[in-house]
Order: C-alpha cells, then structure tokens, then sequence
C-alpha cells in the first residue's frame, strides 16, 4: 500500500472527533456536533456560522468540498465530495437523511466487477438560498440554480434553473418562485 494511501487511513480512522470539532470550530466558526464524523482535510473548506448536526458523515479526502457561510446539514446526512467537487453557497438548509453523492461508478464492462471497474465525478453545485428536504438525494453532476426549495424524498440528478420548486424521482419543477 503507498504511504500516502496509509496516511489517509490513520487520519480517517485515528483522529478523534473532539479534534476534527475544535478543528473546524477555531478555523471557519463551523459547529460539528461530536457525533457527527468529518473527515480532517485540507480538501474541505465550511464558510462561518455553518452547522453540522449528530451522526452527519461528511467525506472529502478523494475530493474537495467547498461551502458558503450559514450553512446546515440536518442530522444523518451522507457528503462524500469525489474529483470533480462539491460547491454549496451561502445559507443552505438540509434536512436530515439528505445523500449528496459527488461519484458514480463506471459500468460499462458486464462481466466485471463495479469497484474493478473504476468511477467518474462531474461534481456538484448548489447555489446559495437552497433549502433541501429531508431524504433528499442529490447525484453526480447537478447543478442546483440560486433559491430553490427541494421538496422531501427527492431524487436531484441534473441541472436546474434558480428560483424553483423541485419534487420528485427524479425532480421535476413544480413551481417557479416569485423574482421580486
């Protein structure tokens, strides 16, 4: 195994969680509950005053996650942010049980293996003012335009246009909100 691959090992298994909270505390003003388990990385970067509720497990040693000032993850929720990026702007809400998936494997090959076969990452971006519902997933390459709710239980899986109401498997716009 490469030295840096066991770096990463020890630093994601070994490092307490007292120390990844007063880590994050000191240097954004983030507050990560005790239970929640974050990885401590250079690769991940959480604005002022966000919050990040118990048992939230937010992954970016294999890629980067950068996000705006005010933001939250409701309990239990998934991050695991992969080459291509997660972006989140300023004052995002999430509700608990939200997955957002920065990967996908490659499946092209029938008779072999999906860890065998590799992975992609487009990346993810969500604008700021976005409010999600509670179960949410959110995939690989979505893009999410400025002020947009994300009704509970939806399955975001590609672009759409600010100021929306999204609901659904997958979303669809149900409602385009007032510009004023």
């Amino acid at each position: 195994m490469p030295p840096g691959k066991i770096r990463k090992m020890i630093r994601r298994f070994m490092t307490p969680q007292l120390v990844s909270s007063i880590y994050y505390f000191f240097k954004y003003g983030a507050k990560v509950s005790l239970r929640a388990e974050i990885d401590l990385t250079s690769s991940l970067k959480l604005g002022r005053n966000c919050v990040i509720s118990s048992f939230t497990k937010i992954k970016a040693l294999g890629g980067y996650l950068k996000m705006g000032d005010r933001g939250g993850f409701g309990a239990g929720c998934v991050v695991s942010a992969y080459e291509g990026g997660i972006v989140i702007g300023d004052n995002f809400l999430c509700g608990p049980n939200v997955n957002i998936i920065g990967g996908n494997y490659v499946y092209h090959e029938k008779n072999v293996h999906l860890e065998d076969q590799g992975y992609t990452s487009k990346g993810i971006k969500i604008g700021n003012n976005v409010w999600v519902g509670a179960g949410t997933t959110i995939l690989d390459g979505s893009i999410v335009g400025d002020n947009t709710i994300i009704v509970a239980n939806s399955l975001v899986n590609r672009r759409y246009p600010p100021n929306s109401f999204l609901q659904g498997n997958p979303a669809k716009i149900i409602l385009r909100r007032n510009q004023s």
